[in-house]
């Protein structure tokens, strides 16, 4: 199934976790544009004002900033600005701090992770699917047009 939708929609009050703001009054707006059928992956609009905060990822979650700036820290790492089309991958477990340099506007593209055995079976169980889908379309070269 198929689903269409426009980053231009109107955004939800989400408001960051008080007791991670650092600076400022950052407001942060989003919503959900689409979610997996088993719910471990999303698609969201994100937007937020000016300020300073913590952020702490419990799922994996790829950004590409579509209007504004930010710079990013993160430990090991030295402050760097990203801007409108920089592609960026946080992993589960990853703490970065934000700051918001006027306004950003970021596609989110988010997916749950699964403990390593589960994600091994189902890499597995995903194969032979594939493995069984190929092997019935397959048709014998020999009966196709010989006489």
């Amino acid at each position: 199934m198929i689903e269409v939708s426009d980053c231009n929609v109107d955004l939800e009050l989400r408001p960051i976790e008080p007791s991670w703001v650092i600076e400022g009054n950052p407001v942060s707006r989003s919503r959900i544009l689409s979610t997996s059928a088993d719910g471990t992956a999303s698609t969201i609009i994100w937007s937020c004002t000016e300020g300073r905060f913590n952020w702490y990822y419990d799922f994996d979650e790829t950004i590409m900033i579509l209007e504004g700036s930010i710079v990013l820290e993160s430990e090991g790492l030295p402050p760097k600005r990203y801007g409108a089309g920089d592609v960026v991958f946080f992993r589960d477990g990853a703490h970065a701090k934000w700051h918001v340099e006027g306004h950003v506007k970021k596609i989110a593209f988010c997916r749950k992770t699964n403990p390593a055995m589960i994600g091994l079976l189902v890499r597995v169980v995903n194969k032979l699917k594939r493995v069984i889908s190929s092997a019935g379309e397959r048709r014998p070269a020999t009966l196709m047009g010989a006489h």
